[in-house]
């Protein structure tokens, strides 16, 4: 699996030497010089990029408009494109959309499975690999997945039930070994450690190292249950001397560590 924090401005330079892959909000890319300037350069010097639409940050995929701009501004190697948030037909009808859509040659498309229960998610798996996606994400947030739990605590609870939902479907063979899958964010990082050896997962990220960090939690053995309080859009702008570095490099050593041994 190659992994990507996600990390506050003053981090980006950093993230170079702990990240597979840098991971791209684009309309953060609109709003500070600094952030568009980092990507450009990272791009120019052959780093990796995945660019996202925004969902999770503003609520709804970014402009499409801007968002064709920078994805040919920067030509990022991977482009999520616009889904909607636990709609399956809305997600669908938007795939549908970008796959007619003609990006730069070194652009994959990649769709984001959106569900309110296991059998839209394996139709929407399903409709995704019909028009031609192969690259497919999971988010890591959806309320059905705690229903397939029904662990007591919420954020295991989600962790666990995305477990269950990509484990079935690669059981039922809708998934299999040479299929390439994203997980988005992830409210446990125990989840992670559970996808060991698993040859479809080719790409995550996170930035919960980072925001545990922020939080005053040090990982131990088997990192941490609950998801983080703080958030990147509350700490994107945060400076320098509100880290500890020391608790920031354990825990994305730890993170590393325990999902890759």
């Amino acid at each position: 699996m190659k992994i990507s924090h996600e990390v506050p401005i003053c981090l980006l330079e950093d993230s170079l030497d702990f990240n597979d892959y840098q991971y791209c909000l684009p309309h953060l890319l609109d709003q500070s010089e600094e952030y568009k300037d980092f990507f450009i350069r990272a791009k120019q010097n052959g780093v990796y990029i995945i660019m996202d639409n925004s969902l999770h940050e503003l609520g709804h995929a970014y402009d499409s408009e801007r968002l064709l701009y920078w994805i040919n501004e920067l030509k990022p190697n991977e482009f999520i494109v616009p889904d909607v948030w636990q709609d399956r037909q809305g997600s669908i009808k938007n795939a549908r959309e970008w796959s007619k859509i003609e990006l730069p040659g070194e652009v994959t498309k990649v769709a984001v499975v959106q569900a309110i229960n296991l059998m839209e998610a394996m139709a929407c798996y399903q409709d995704y690999r019909d028009l031609g996606y192969t690259k497919i994400a999971f988010s890591y947030g959806a309320d059905y997945y705690k229903e397939l739990s029904n662990h007591p605590n919420p954020d295991l609870a989600k962790a666990l039930g995305r477990i269950y939902m990509i484990s079935h479907l690669y059981k039922i063979k809708l998934i299999q070994d040479d299929h390439r899958v994203h997980l988005l964010g992830c409210a446990s990082p125990f989840e992670f450690s559970l996808y060991k050896n698993t040859k479809y997962i080719e790409s995550i990220d996170t930035s919960n190292p980072i925001m545990a960090t922020l939080d005053g939690i040090k990982y131990n053995n088997s990192l941490s249950i609950n998801k983080p309080i703080s958030n990147m859009n509350d700490n994107f702008y945060i400076t320098p001397d509100k880290i500890d570095y020391e608790l920031l490099n354990y825990n994305i050593e730890m993170f590393r560590k325990f999902i890759e041994e």
